[in-house]
Order: structure tokens, then sequence, then C-alpha cells
């Protein structure tokens, strides 16, 4: 009961909500919690049911959902796939696992990422454009986001577990604002995640500027 009233306390406070939400968390973290994924997505949809269902005026939900998985070793994690597409149940998912890429469902766009680096992410882009022969006169930032795998830009990323960010979303997470909890993937509660949402408010998102 009490933890029902503070997670109400929370949605109560919160204000404003990031568009695009992106979680960064490792090999290890999706095989000590595979469901995980699952649990935040519904997270997300039981928000944005509720800014627009029970807020005057309602407020802009969060519209697109990211999962990067960190690992070098793509091929080890496959054995949670199926944990993974449960996601497909209540939102549109678009899994990419080295070269392959599946898509399925409807709903809240969410994508989630094994084993992909910003790194080599920009290295295609570069190749494609050199295997179109663009004039280097012609490139700028609106011809490089076009040329990136995830043409996505997170509004809040969020890295459990107090660790290191990795480089993926090298490119489109430069004006992200950052977060870093120090409760670990396996133990990440609908509490948490709210007490993120209700701090992304009081950012003074400045981008770049």
């Amino acid at each position: 009961m009490i933890y029902w009233l503070y997670a109400h306390l929370l949605r109560r406070q919160i204000a404003e909500l990031p568009a695009q939400v992106c979680f960064m968390i490792s090999g290890q973290d999706l095989a000590d919690a595979p469901d995980s994924l699952y649990r935040v997505t519904s997270w997300c949809n039981t928000i944005n049911a509720y800014v627009s269902g029970q807020r005057s005026p309602p407020l802009s939900g969060i519209h697109g959902l990211m999962f990067h998985i960190a690992t070098t070793a793509p091929k080890d994690l496959e054995q949670f796939l199926p944990a993974i597409r449960k996601i497909s149940t209540i939102a549109r998912l678009s899994l990419h696992v080295g070269d392959h890429e599946e898509v399925s469902g409807k709903g809240m766009e969410v994508i989630v990422a094994i084993g992909k680096s910003g790194r080599e992410e920009i290295t295609a882009c570069i190749r494609k454009m050199a295997r179109d022969h663009v004039d280097p006169n012609a490139v700028d930032e609106k011809l490089i986001e076009s040329c990136l795998t995830f043409q996505y830009t997170p509004d809040m990323v969020i890295k459990s577990g107090g660790d290191h960010l990795t480089d993926f979303l090298i490119w489109q997470s430069v004006y992200s604002e950052l977060f870093f909890s120090d409760v670990n993937w396996p133990l990440f509660r609908k509490v948490d995640f709210l007490r993120v949402l209700r701090d992304y408010q009081a950012r003074i998102r400045r981008f770049g500027k």
C-alpha cells in the first residue's frame, strides 16, 4: 500500500515527460533479468495512459523507448530473445541483433539493439557516403543523420548500476540528459523509473548552446 501511494505521488509530481527514452544495460544485466525489458515497456504504457487520461491538461507521453544491450558476443544472448519478443504483445518492437532486424507488434515504438556499437554505426555511415560518391562539400549534419541506422535522438539516457555509458548512439545522444542510477538492473523498480522522470523536468536543456 505504501509503495503504491509513493508511486502515485511521484506520478503527480511529473509535469513533463521525455519523448524518447534510452536504457543502456549490459549482457549480464539481460541474463540476470530478461523480463525487465517487458516490465519497463509496460510502465511506459501505464504512464502514458495516466498522463493522457488523468491529467488536465494532458501531457505529451513517451513516444519511443530504446534498450541497448552492450556485449561482444550477441549470439550468447539469443536464448533471451523470446523474453524480448514478448514486448511485441504490448508495443511495436524493432529488434536488432548483429545484421539481423525484425519488426513485430503495434503501439509505442520500442527498439532493442544487442551488441550494436556507435563507432561501427558512424564508420558504416561514412562508408555509405563514400560508396555513393558524395561530394565532401555536401556533407552536413542532416546527411550524416540520414545515413545512420538509428535515426532517433533520445531526450533521456538511463544507465542502471552506476556503470559507465557505452558508445551506442554516440552521435544521436550528444544533447541527451544522462541519468546514472545506483540501482542494479535486476532490482530496478517502477518507483526508480518514476524518480528519474521526475528529476528530468528539473534539467535545463541547452542543446549545446
